[in-house]
């Protein structure tokens, strides 16, 4: 008898119960780990499951988080270039694509997506048909579309990471502006996740108190204390970061785990079935106007797609 028969008796003749809670990250670049050990970090899932094309990084990284599985509570982390190691996943986190380069717009990434996208989605659907997708890859609001059409999924089940992180450097800056923790700032980002996005100024508020409220200029070319500057450099934040070190990872990767048991480029209701609900905003009409023409600016591209 072996060392492991001496020690261990196997009594269940039953086959294994599927994980309750697998997630998978499509993608092992700066992005895509840095969903994978947030999501870790925050007990979010039983099982992990990592596949990318290039298997020697793949390899890599997975060997890298397996080493420190004793520090985490995820009793199973994989990975493979093939595609069934991500079966019966609930939710399947799409990060692969071609990475923005400096100077580059999101949107201008779209078409080599798209393609990349072609591959990558049936055959999510193929290993986890109930699953919700969470796409993460750039330009996102309209790879999130890409998504849904390429599935064949109900429009609740997949879902963008949108503009989630936008709203949290906006609620960071903020905070540096009012010398406050962030948590204590409230407001939204909506449209896209990009150049075209949308400052709900109307709404933001700190301990319910509106701010433009105390100024009503707030937001406007008026504003003395021109808080759109603040929105200016949550646009220019990610160019930023990548002009500083060659890409953005950590901010979005905290930012899906945040996602994950729950939703946000309007204010969403997440469950465990994917997108339940839309909130309705009140908004002013400039600000209406705003998101219309981001809508307006993402339909532009989308309309010319090839699928």
């Amino acid at each position: 008898m072996s060392t492991k028969e001496k020690l261990i008796s196997h009594v269940m003749k039953e086959e294994p119960v599927a994980s309750a809670n697998k997630v998978t990250v499509v993608g092992v670049g700066m992005v895509g780990m840095a969903c994978a050990i947030s999501v870790l970090l925050k007990d979010l899932c039983d099982e992990l499951a990592l596949v990318d094309v290039m298997e020697d990084k793949l390899k890599g990284e997975i060997m890298d988080l397996q080493h420190g599985s004793l520090f985490l509570k995820t009793h199973k982390i994989v990975a493979d270039k093939d595609y069934s190691v991500t079966a019966n996943s609930k939710l399947v986190v799409v990060t692969a694509g071609a990475r923005q380069q400096e100077g580059e717009s999101r949107l201008n990434l779209v078409q080599r997506n798209v393609n990349i996208f072609k591959f990558i989605i049936p055959n999510i659907v193929k290993h986890s048909p109930n699953c919700i997708i969470l796409v993460v890859s750039n330009p996102v609001d309209i790879l999130t579309y890409v998504a849904w059409k390429l599935s064949g999924f109900p429009r609740h089940r997949v879902i963008g990471s949108g503009t989630n992180l936008d709203s949290a450097r906006f609620r960071h800056l903020m905070g540096e502006k009012l010398n406050i923790h962030p948590s204590s700032c409230h407001g939204w980002i909506i449209g896209e996740h990009g150049d075209s996005s949308v400052p709900v100024w109307s709404g933001v508020n700190v301990a319910g108190v509106s701010l433009q409220g105390l100024n009503p200029q707030m937001g406007t070319e008026g504003d003395s204390e021109n808080w759109k500057a603040v929105h200016k450099e949550v646009v220019d934040g990610a160019y930023e970061v990548i002009r500083l070190k060659g890409y953005t990872s950590w901010a979005i990767g905290m930012s899906v785990a945040n996602l994950c048991p729950r939703w946000s480029s309007v204010p969403s209701v997440l469950g465990n079935s994917g997108l339940t609900d839309v909130i309705h905003m009140t908004l002013k009409p400039d600000e209406e106007k705003q998101l219309m023409s981001s809508a307006d600016t993402l339909w532009g591209v989308q309309k010319e797609l090839v699928l």
